[in-house]
């Protein structure tokens, strides 16, 4: 195997949801660079082009609610009349604001489970008789996040809906694999446009990065690279796992509240 190519994607189809703005976008770009014909969507269309004057082509945009089944099987189907293949999905959708336990309204927990589990059902069921009909089959890669294997106060939607799609992954692996690879990428603290709405100002950010073994943030670079090697022939063996891409995590903080008392006690 000639490992100067295997992260060329020149040919492939790569479709990434929520791919116009945050770490969608720089997972998009990232594709564009290798080559792919790049296909994103969101509930809006972008007042102007988001790609072309950082790469030389721009990705093709549908309009699509990946909350909607119909949406999403049309999005599918112009995919396939357009160029005829699909060979990676990047579920990325998803997200939510923080909101108390004991204030998220049935409503609100309805949305966040949609966009960020049920959508990532839907646009897999629907590539699925595309991926598995094509002679090189596919690569599912569902985007998430370490809220979804620890306590996520202020998030518990969030947080349920993460786990669930850890375990879509597993379930999904061994039901498509071998024609269909299907991994977790779960994503810890990242710098984003949004950065801020979650980590506060630059000064917060520098105290949250010292909790992390690698003592500063992700950048979504990082995370697109990832997404490129998992959905590569260098993970040829790989599905029905998830990937923690997470600057080695946050230290216990039990330790730092061992230390300092032991300071206190010797001084």
């Amino acid at each position: 195997m000639d490992k100067t190519e295997i992260l060329d994607f020149s040919g492939k189809t790569v479709i990434v949801t929520g791919g116009t703005r945050g770490l969608g976008r720089v997972i998009s770009e990232s594709f564009l660079g290798a080559g792919a014909n790049v296909v994103t969507c969101a509930r809006n269309a972008p007042e102007k082009p988001v790609f072309s004057e950082l790469n030389d082509k721009e990705a093709v945009f549908f309009e699509t609610d990946v909350r909607n089944p119909d949406q999403v099987e049309s999005l599918i189907s112009e995919v396939v009349q357009k160029f005829g293949r699909i060979d990676v999905l990047v579920n990325n959708a998803g997200g939510a604001p923080s909101v108390k336990s004991s204030d998220a309204s049935p409503r609100f927990n309805e949305k966040v489970v949609s966009l960020n589990l049920l959508a990532s059902m839907h646009c897999s069921q629907s590539v699925f008789p595309v991926m598995t009909a094509q002679e090189d089959n596919g690569v599912i890669i569902n985007i998430s996040s370490v809220s979804g294997s620890r306590p996520n106060p202020a998030g518990m939607a969030y947080g349920a809906a993460k786990a669930g799609l850890d375990n879509l992954s597993k379930t999904l692996a061994h039901e498509w694999s071998p024609k269909i690879r299907v991994l977790t990428l779960a994503v810890g603290l990242i710098e984003t446009d949004e950065s801020s709405d979650f980590y506060g100002g630059d000064e917060k950010r520098l105290k949250l990065a010292n909790h992390l073994a690698m003592k500063r943030l992700g950048k979504p670079e990082e995370i697109a690279d990832m997404c490129m090697v998992l959905a590569s022939p260098l993970a040829r063996w790989m599905t029905g796992t998830t990937v923690e891409v997470h600057g080695g995590g946050e230290s216990p903080f039990y330790l730092k509240e061992i230390s300092d008392t032991s300071t206190e006690e010797n001084s």
